[in-house]
């Protein structure tokens, strides 16, 4: 059980890349109806996933790309994982099911299976919000073409296929999240877990390159990090997370790099913030 409450902070740059396509708009980098940037929650916490995998923490949730196991579903992971004498009790279940994979314990995770009797919903205590651009972004769309064969035998060349590919020219990204030591009572998560995180958060781009993301072009630039002196918190988790101020220094002219923004932490008076800068 921690015995603190925990808020963060990380702002991290996108640059010639897509962070987050929108598969019901051609994969496009989503924006809201402002222009504004977005990177969905379920994203982030897949990136935190990947890292957790990475330095060795058994993940429930495991995508494709990513996956360290035999196994091809969620159920199937669960049955050949878990003590099959605790799959109809609830509490056990639970018990055993955040002892058991760091992703439960921290985001939690609704077990509902297609004709079982048992359905069990464990609440994390980390919450992530989705992460927007500091300003509208610019996105560029190029055409490109895959000029090989796919099938046959070689012998006849196939037909060009056209596509698509966007990506943001630049966007400085903010997201926050917290931590409550209430709901980690519960799961069981630890102090050795909140360092977890943090050291996810601020590694969050390692390993995570793609055609739409190459390595470099997404990078944290810092992680702040507040540890309140008590389990209820000494302020309010938007007051904390409002404290991060960011805005361009020459609202006339596009920014192109970090360095063209103003970054204003104002002090909370007996809150100290640790501020880490991403790797």
């Amino acid at each position: 059980m921690i015995s603190n409450k925990y808020d963060f902070v990380v702002l991290f740059s996108v640059k010639n890349a897509n962070p987050n396509g929108d598969p019901l708009n051609g994969n496009r980098p989503r924006i809201n109806h402002d222009g504004i940037g977005e990177v969905s929650d379920v994203c982030l916490k897949r990136k935190i996933r990947n890292r957790m995998m990475q330095l060795g923490h058994d993940v429930l949730i495991q995508s494709d790309d990513n996956k360290v196991d035999e196994y091809k579903s969620i159920k199937e992971r669960i049955d050949n994982t878990l003590d099959k004498n605790i799959l109809k009790d609830k509490v056990k279940f639970s018990e055993q099911a955040n002892k058991t994979w760091l992703d439960v314990r921290t985001f939690g995770q609704v077990f509902a299976f297609k004709g079982d009797d048992m359905s069990v919903g464990v609440r994390g205590p980390v919450s992530i919000h989705s992460a927007f651009s500091i300003d509208p972004i610019n996105i560029t769309s190029i055409q490109i073409t895959k000029s090989v064969n796919s099938t046959g035998d070689g012998k006849k060349k196939s037909s060009d296929t056209m596509g698509m590919k966007h990506r943001v020219d630049f966007g400085l990204y903010k997201f926050a999240g917290s931590i409550n030591p209430q709901l980690a009572s519960k799961t069981g998560f630890s102090d050795e877990d909140v360092e977890v995180i943090k050291k996810s958060l601020v590694e969050l781009f390692e390993n995570d390159a793609s055609s739409a993301r190459p390595d470099g072009s997404m990078e944290v630039i810092n992680l702040y990090w507040w540890k309140h002196n008590n389990q209820t918190g000494q302020y309010s988790s938007a007051k904390v997370h409002n404290s991060l101020k960011v805005y361009k220094k020459n609202e006339d002219v596009e920014a192109k790099d970090v360095h063209d923004y103003i970054i204003e932490l104002n002090e909370i008076e007996g809150l100290d913030c640790n501020v880490i800068e991403g790797k």
